[in-house]
């Protein structure tokens, strides 16, 4: 079990999304969980002694009034068989903003505290029921976004990158071992008898620790996905062809330009993959404090998106504003959607390569959603050729999982050195335990109260 900010007192949250449907669910957790329970619940006929794992129906009632205020079910999961370690009831309502609020508030009143982001999770942590990449999984797994993002965080949630992370860390453990023999035993002869073998093993694991490493860019674009800007000038067709991308009308279209002023976002499933699709305002010389900002925005999507949709009017020649946001984009990933083909075209095909050799050019009509598709397929050849149809497993799809790993390779690079210029062991030691180290946050061995306040907080209240 881990103690670091481990809370005895009890927490309760609204654990479903807030707004009228058929069902909501008070989640309370800790040690007065049940006694918390009871004093806002009566079930109908005789009041049981309240078993795990069953579920009892009845009402939720004020206990300064005795009126009710919702008929419900009610489970009830004794330690350690819950989600959290800790004894667990969960309240099974009509779901409303007002009904829902109302039996937390009365939980609150009988002893509970309101928990905060995570907290429901992080306690199943420090009670050991999971570890921190497992936890991570979580909330991967409800921020999913296609299958094969739902098959990664649930792999995750099974252990799959935990378990290569202990096996590694076994190695590390093996060696260090027999390092730590030599210091405490000096007469013994290491030099002669085990250091080639010790270096033999450090080159077998320096591999393996690469190999994981090297699966972070596919990881990556499963659980993220790739983000595409739609840019251009004002009224080339943005806004029409990010709504035949979603295949349905996102955005408002006039021929007015400067219509979009600001930006939106929508994740479209393609593949498989996420592709996150942002639809800006045109690039020009701003004509109002509004469009200014909307053009700033813009620019500061560019810099950071995989890729940018660059769309361009087939239907007239390049102008100056065209040919200054073509060099805008030179060196980065672009694709050219050269739209209205529904149109007599008058642009040069040839000028377009001429101005982006590198980038795709792509024939489409955003009004008849024609070249759409095409489109896709080239977004992913340039973006996600490298997926497969079934991510094999562990994979790396967390910053921080990776550069964890990076400074445990580097960390084992340095104790192989040291090996092999047979410095003092203490050095080399020093260095696998620096790699143990830096494995142990992963999986939250040795991760500190701030790393896991940064896992946490990106957690809804009530998981």
């Amino acid at each position: 079990m881990r103690n670091m900010g481990i809370r005895d007192d009890t927490i309760a949250a609204i654990a479903t999304p807030v707004g009228m449907g058929g069902i909501g669910i008070i989640k309370i957790s800790g040690p007065k969980a049940l006694a918390i329970a009871s004093q806002i619940f009566r079930p109908y006929g005789t009041p049981p002694l309240f078993k795990s794992h069953h579920l009892y129906c009845g009402e939720v009632f004020d206990p300064r009034e005795g009126t009710a205020l919702d008929e419900a079910l009610l489970s009830f999961m004794a330690k350690p068989r819950s989600y959290t370690r800790e004894n667990v009831v969960e309240i099974n309502c009509h779901s409303g903003y007002l009904v829902l609020h109302e039996i937390l508030a009365l939980a609150v009143g009988a002893g509970a505290r309101l928990a905060e982001p995570g907290e429901f999770t992080k306690r199943a942590f420090l009670n050991g029921r999971i570890d921190l990449a497992q936890a991570e999984a979580v909330a991967d797994l409800i921020e999913s976004k296609t299958d094969l993002s739902l098959t990664l965080a649930t792999s995750q949630l099974k252990g799959t990158l935990s378990q290569e992370i202990n096996s590694l860390k076994e190695g590390l453990v093996e060696l260090l071992s027999t390092l730590e023999v030599s210091i405490d035993f000096p007469e013994e002869d290491l030099e002669c008898s085990s250091l080639p073998q010790l270096v033999a093993h450090t080159d077998h694991l320096i591999p393996k620790i690469e190999k994981l490493l090297n699966t972070y860019k596919e990881g990556r674009l499963y659980r993220e996905g790739v983000s595409a800007i739609i840019a251009g000038k004002p009224n080339v067709g943005k806004s029409s062809l990010f709504n035949a991308l979603l295949g349905e009308e996102r955005t408002i279209v006039t021929p007015e330009p400067g219509t979009t002023r600001d930006f939106i976002e929508e994740v479209v499933n393609f593949k498989g993959i996420p592709l996150k699709i942002i639809d800006t305002a045109g690039l020009r010389d701003p004509k109002d404090s509004i469009e200014k900002e909307g053009v700033r925005i813009t620019r500061d999507k560019l810099d950071r998106a995989d890729l940018a949709l660059l769309v361009i009017d087939g239907s007239l020649n390049l102008d100056k504003e065209d040919e200054k946001i073509f060099k805008t984009l030179n060196g980065k990933k672009v694709v050219v959607a050269c739209n209205k083909t529904d149109l007599p075209r008058k642009v040069s095909l040839s000028e377009v390569k001429g101005l982006l050799p590198a980038s795709p050019v792509v024939l489409i009509s955003a009004l008849y959603k024609t070249g759409i598709e095409e489109l896709k397929e080239v977004v992913f050849s340039l973006c996600a050729s490298h997926a497969t149809s079934s991510p094999s497993c562990p994979l790396l799809s967390n910053l921080r999982h990776k550069l964890a790993l990076e400074k445990a390779l580097a960390s084992t690079k340095s104790a192989r050195e040291s090996l092999q210029k047979r410095v003092p062991h203490e050095f080399t030691a020093s260095d696998l335990q620096a790699a143990l180290h830096s494995l142990g946050e992963i999986t939250g061995q040795t991760s500190s109260e701030e790393i896991l306040d940064q896992v946490f907080s990106r957690f809804c209240v009530g998981k």
